[in-house]
């Protein structure tokens, strides 16, 4: 991530690319309530943070693009038939109004600028297109062990509440809902025509 100073995460995740997939895939059941939120026929997906593409590999569209900042990370997705680009979350080499859904899967708290993440998201989201965060709740028993088993791994992890997402969603100009809740959850947002 070239405009970051925070850069620790991605040397970690370019490290462990090789193994990444032993860690359970998120599945489409979990994405659909936010997916069934988008008010168009999604075929395009932009999978941010995206790591191998397990996301995107779970949906079964027709055109799927992880854009990552670790080399190994995407040299693990093409492998497993996923386009892959380099690049910054935070200033995605993406056309505006260019894709029908954006993937941040287990990945927003990793990345340090957050905000700008979410507002590159809404600039690439075609009207009608929605944003699929899925995320951990900090507050949670399960939550504080996660914040705490990464830190000591030495990521520079920053998690948010379901309701702290939502309002950084709807900062960044699109509807937010939360269709999945606890430990493990998803907010949405939803680019209006």
């Amino acid at each position: 991530m070239a405009s970051d100073t925070r850069t620790g995460d991605v040397g970690i995740f370019d490290r462990v690319a090789r193994l990444y997939d032993l860690k359970p895939a998120t599945r489409r059941r979990k994405l659909a309530p936010a997916l069934a939120l988008a008010d168009r026929d999604v075929e395009r997906v932009l999978d941010v943070g995206g790591g191998t593409g397990q996301g995107v590999r779970s949906l079964d569209v027709p055109e799927g693009v992880v854009v990552d900042a670790a080399p190994g990370m995407l040299a693990k997705a093409q492998e497993r038939g996923v386009e892959g680009v380099r690049g910054d979350a935070a200033r995605l080499p993406v056309a505006e109004e260019s894709v029908d859904a954006v993937l941040i899967l287990d990945a927003l708290h990793h990345m340090a600028r957050p905000e700008a993440v979410l507002g590159e998201a809404a600039r690439v989201l075609r009207p009608g297109g929605v944003l699929i965060c899925l995320e951990f709740d900090p507050t949670t028993i399960r939550g504080r062990a996660l914040v705490t088993a990464e830190h000591l791994f030495g990521f520079e992890s920053r998690f948010f509440t379901a309701g702290d997402l939502a309002a950084m969603v709807r900062a960044a100009g699109l509807s937010a809902s939360i269709p999945r809740a606890g430990f493990e959850y998803t907010v949405a947002g939803g680019k209006r025509f």
